[in-house]
């Protein structure tokens, strides 16, 4: 009988933390498309810099660099490098995309 209510309780306890837990998640997933904006307009003023010193637009050691770097980073965080690795090679690909599409 008591039981009930404190089942009760806890349930709408945890259905307001689920609420308030699934706000906060879209407030970062806000954030991350946020900064891949910013990343992609960094990108494309890369592809500028790189015409204008004569560079090509594919640095396959720069981008085996960058993967690398983010996969320590996230297995310092205590994230899976692979998976953290194949999210990069996707960014690293829009940024690659994102500067080639400034070329004449």
């Amino acid at each position: 009988m008591g039981g009930s209510m404190t089942d009760r309780a806890t349930n709408t306890d945890s259905l307001a933390e689920l609420t308030r837990c699934r706000e906060e998640i879209e407030r970062i997933d806000n954030e991350i498309v946020g900064l891949l904006a910013r990343r992609l307009a960094l990108g494309k003023r890369t592809g500028e810099l790189k015409r204008l010193a004569g560079l090509p637009i594919l640095d396959p050691t720069r981008e085996a660099a960058v993967i690398r770097r983010v996969a320590g980073v996230a297995r310092d965080a205590g994230l899976p490098p692979e998976a953290v690795r194949d999210v990069f090679w996707q960014i690293v690909g829009m940024s690659r995309r994102a500067q080639e599409e400034g070329r004449e």
